[in-house]
């Protein structure tokens, strides 16, 4: 038996609340358009505002229906993540799909503005506040 998942393993969604993040492209574009593609309410967590909604753009192109939104988010900055976590809680009553998928590699060594090195701060601690914060 060599079967491998794919998209159309996938069940319906049509109930579900997902938050994508890092969705402006590559895998996070791809699992918003999967999820999208599926039924689900899919939100694209993304630091750049032009390209989350290029990306939200893209997805609608492909699945005209999708209920698909952007919220900023940066996850070199606490105070971004606590803002997301806010507005989320505000606009949707329950989240079923956390996909924490942001991310950076190789960058310079550099400090975030609430002093983490920035790979550190983006790729971990950003997951686990946001995580908490939407769990609560």
């Amino acid at each position: 038996m060599n079967r491998h998942w794919t998209q159309a393993d996938i069940p319906d969604l049509s109930q579900k609340v997902a938050v994508i993040t890092g969705a402006n492209g590559g895998l996070g574009l791809a699992t918003a358009c999967a999820l999208a593609g599926k039924g689900a309410t899919v939100i694209l967590a993304c630091r750049s505002e032009r390209k989350a909604s290029a990306a939200l753009e893209r997805l609608l192109q492909d699945f005209p229906a999708a209920k698909a939104h952007t919220l900023p988010l940066d996850n070199a900055s606490l105070e971004s993540v606590l803002r997301f976590a806010d507005r989320f809680r505000r606009q949707y009553d329950r989240l079923d799909i956390l996909v924490n998928n942001a991310g950076v590699m190789a960058v310079p060594r550099a400090l975030t503005a609430d002093r983490f090195e920035m790979q550190f701060r983006v790729n971990h601690l950003a997951h686990f506040a946001l995580t908490s914060m939407l769990w609560t």
